[in-house]
């Protein structure tokens, strides 16, 4: 065990854990950060998606260990109030079904237009290809960050 002063959504955080401990576990089960979910657990589906300084990572494949002081952002620090653009736009899209990828696809989807404002069809297909949504909504989510693009 050790332990580990984390910056997750501006505050810090501190645990004691063993250092190869995933970082999805730490905000699940240490934190109680429940909005990042455990999707496959090898980084495919995308549900457990975060910000690690500023880019959409997997944090099933983080180790804690390796969250040093980089600055952490879960679907909770996305926006205070819950009105980020892309959050706003899934609600107007109405883009969930069972929502249980979404916090993982809007945390893709902020990544994507904070680097890149306006992205084209095609930059927001390669951005959000590794975000499995079993439910089909990927029409949606497109229109989706589409209608944040104008917003942001």
């Amino acid at each position: 065990m050790a332990e580990y002063t984390l910056n997750i959504n501006g505050k810090p955080h501190h645990v004691d854990v063993a250092p190869d401990t995933p970082l999805l576990w730490v905000l699940r089960d240490h934190l109680k950060l429940l909005g990042t979910k455990f999707g496959c657990g090898i980084g495919q589906c995308g549900a457990c998606t975060i910000h690690f300084d500023g880019i959409a990572t997997r944090s099933c494949l983080i180790p804690v260990s390796a969250a040093g002081s980089k600055s952490i952002t879960t679907i909770e620090g996305l926006s205070k109030k819950q009105d980020h653009p892309v959050q706003q736009a899934w609600i107007e899209h109405d883009v969930p079904q069972c929502g249980y990828c979404q916090s993982g696809q809007m945390m893709s989807a902020a990544a994507l237009l904070k680097q890149n404002p306006s992205p084209s069809d095609s930059e927001i297909d390669a951005a959000m290809s590794g975000n499995i949504c079993r439910c089909g909504t990927y029409i949606r989510i497109k229109a989706a960050i589409k209608t944040a693009a104008t917003k942001s």
